[in-house]
């Protein structure tokens, strides 16, 4: 299944949005994310615009559309089709919804509402045999994208060479690895902040709720 998802903009690797992960994914997927991070660092005009990167027990499944990279984490066994479908339908609506902001913007995930998107797309393929369903009624795009995939194991391991590690010396992948380390400090910190917004978009009408009957009550017995 989908475990996490992040959208960068091209150009700078800047990030725009991620989905909201609790501490378990967090731990578990903390050295994928980093790769991700270098994923993001790495692209350019002359990356392959689909690709998927095995790492141990996860695969990174990554899309560029109109200057914006969308990643996933997903679990090795995911079928890589589905998980294209998945990215190709956040590119669609985020596209609709930000890109007139993606070239302007300046703050990192400056499109965190957009995660409320990703949760529910990421829940609709999160079983891959209701997914599958919902994809057979577009057959012609799966041929297209099949189409587009074959091959990619072959793919997949040159992009990961040139993308992480060839033609470093070990004085850049030092610098890299310290520079990783301060960013995933920032990142971590821009992460909670969103669980923390997350939680306020949540609840805060419940509590609104609460406290106008409390007016109330008072109001009506003191």
């Amino acid at each position: 299944m989908v475990r996490s998802t992040t959208i960068a903009r091209a150009s700078d690797a800047l990030p725009l949005a991620a989905s909201v992960d609790d501490e378990q994914t967090e731990t578990a997927l903390q050295e994928h994310k980093q790769q991700a991070k270098l994923i993001f660092r790495r692209i350019n005009a002359h990356s392959e615009p689909r690709c998927s990167i095995e790492s141990g027990s996860y695969t990174l499944h990554y899309l560029i559309s109109d200057g914006v990279i969308y990643l996933t984490i997903a679990e090795k066994s995911y079928p890589r089709k589905l998980a294209f479908l998945y990215l190709d339908e956040l590119a669609r609506e985020f596209w609709n919804s930000y890109g007139a902001k993606v070239e302007t913007t300046r703050k990192p995930y400056a499109f965190v509402g957009f995660d409320t998107f990703m949760s529910k797309t990421a829940r609709l393929y999160s079983d891959t045999r209701a997914a599958d369903a919902a994809a057979a009624a577009s057959e012609s795009n799966l041929d297209k994208l099949n189409g587009e995939l074959q091959d990619v194991t072959r793919i997949m391991t040159k992009n990961m060479e040139e993308l992480l590690w060839r033609g470093d010396s070990l004085d850049r992948m030092s610098h890299l690895s310290t520079s990783l380390r301060s960013e995933s400090e920032k990142y971590r910190k821009a992460a909670r902040q969103i669980n923390i917004d997350a939680m306020i978009r949540k609840y805060a009408p419940i509590g609104g709720v609460v406290f106008f009957l409390l007016i109330i009550i008072w109001w009506r017995f003191f």
